[in-house]
């Protein structure tokens, strides 16, 4: 089985509007580089026409393959494709971002040392374009992490690449699924001494969430309690 350099992975949940587009607008790019990848859907729980798309998908392009979880949860999906993840060095993005100039930054700062390297809306530099209040709440999500948890940097959440061998084996071992895997993975990361370095990016999405901010409320400060616990006492 041939070893990609690169995985990329993207959960994806009822996204048959944007996934066809995104993921060829994706390829191209990537193709164009002459990068050698595979690009990983981890779809969770879709009840549109997600699935029938990434099987076409899938048929259409050797590069792609996709990952089914039966309820949606973006955590664990996150998860699945990390370990099922085959190439060097992984990539999780988002299907509304698909960023390919964070992706062209942070590979030469893994070449150079660093083992996960996370795009960060939130540093000097980034350029932030989300409503006000969702900007709002990824900085009232981080004072809570670092209160939690002891997090040292702006964000957790998003775009992300890393030395599989490096930070696979920690997300193995990451206990609080949905909305704050990605958190719990980046501050393992940091207290098992691992080189996490942040570099700012342009966020611009290409559609409103799937999911609606203050639903999510309730069940993100009950994953902080959680993650809290987690990270300080259940080793």
């Amino acid at each position: 089985m041939n070893v990609p350099d690169l995985s990329i992975v993207i959960p994806v949940y009822n996204e048959a509007g944007i996934v066809r587009a995104a993921c060829e607008e994706l390829c191209g790019k990537l193709d164009g580089l002459g990068w050698d990848y595979e690009l990983i859907f981890a779809e969770n729980g879709s009840r549109d026409e997600t699935v029938r798309i990434l099987e076409a998908l899938s048929r259409e392009r050797p590069r792609i393959r996709y990952l089914h979880e039966p309820a949606p949860n973006y955590g664990r999906a996150l998860k699945h494709g990390i370990l099922e993840a085959r190439g060097r060095t992984v990539i999780c993005d988002e299907i509304d971002l698909c960023d390919v100039s964070f992706y062209q930054r942070a590979l030469p700062l893994l070449a150079g040392g660093a083992d996960l390297v996370v795009g960060s809306k939130a540093m000097k530099g980034a350029n932030d374009a989300r409503p006000l209040v969702r900007r709002a709440a990824t900085r009232i999500v981080t004072l809570l992490l670092r209160a939690a948890t002891g997090f040292r940097g702006t964000d957790t959440h998003g775009v992300k690449a890393f030395v599989r061998d490096r930070i696979a084996p920690i997300a193995e071992v990451c206990k609080v699924e949905r909305d704050l895997f990605a958190s719990e993975l980046v501050i393992r990361a940091q207290r098992m001494g691992r080189d996490v370095r942040e570099i700012p990016i342009a966020l611009r999405e290409k559609r409103p969430p799937s999911i609606q901010l203050f639903r999510r409320v309730p069940r993100v400060l009950r994953g902080l309690v959680q993650l809290g616990w987690a990270i300080r006492f259940d080793r």
